[in-house]
């Protein structure tokens, strides 16, 4: 099972550390920016499940940093900063960040919160079967099986990732980018067609639930259940 990995972005190196070993004995892996534009190499270097930013940093602030990531990526942000004022807070969410920090922070109480989004987010798939509301299709992510209307349906590993991405995110339009980057990593360096070959390939072998994987014109893919 591949553990979660967290992008820590803090110019306090001393801070930096203490949270990178607290998510560590979570049994995070941790990656390490101390300011916005290493973070962003970062993120095309590794495949990250969370960021946790701080705002006032050199080179790139974190406010920057989060409309960046906006632009490019849906994964998770938590912003930690020493500003406490409901404006913020706000603004914070008006750019995409998911959560919301102030300093001083507990660290047990920032992991408790980091794995309560990441529960949050992965939550509509269960570790056992679950089946997907307003759909027939029933996943199970521990066995990597899927069922169509109770019958089984073999897809091969990346149709299966990929089917398991677009329904974490059910409702969010995803770009072909952050597809290729979820699922074949920010090192690949084939077509990024092949994300179309893929899900070609998942909607011909869910039959009559291929309607949910909804294209978005020159863009990407979007997981939409029933009402």
């Amino acid at each position: 099972m591949r553990h979660r990995t967290l992008l820590v972005v803090e110019d306090e190196a001393r801070l930096r550390q203490v949270i990178a070993d607290y998510f560590k004995q979570a049994m995070w892996q941790v990656v390490e920016a101390d300011n916005g534009r290493e973070a962003i190499e970062r993120l095309e270097e590794h495949a990250i499940d969370l960021v946790v930013t701080d705002i006032l940093m050199p080179v790139m602030d974190g406010w920057e940093l989060c409309r960046t990531i906006r632009r490019e990526s849906a994964v998770p942000i938590i912003v930690l900063t020493c500003k406490a004022e409901d404006e913020d807070k706000l603004r914070g969410y008006e750019i995409g960040s998911d959560d919301y920090i102030g300093k001083p922070f507990s660290p047990k109480v920032l992991v408790a919160k980091a794995n309560n989004l990441m529960d949050r987010m992965e939550g509509v798939i269960a570790a056992g079967e679950s089946v997907i509301h307003g759909t027939q299709l029933s996943i199970n992510r521990l066995a990597h099986e899927v069922k169509v209307n109770g019958r089984m349906v073999t897809l091969g590993p990346k149709e299966f990732d990929i089917l398991l991405y677009l329904v974490k995110n059910r409702g969010i339009v995803l770009s072909r980018e952050q597809i290729l980057n979820q699922i074949w990593g920010y090192q690949f360096d084939g077509d990024i067609r092949v994300v179309d070959t893929q899900i070609k390939r998942l909607r011909a072998k869910i039959g009559g639930e291929a309607e949910l994987i909804q294209t978005i014109p020159r863009y990407g893919y979007k997981f939409e259940a029933r009402a």
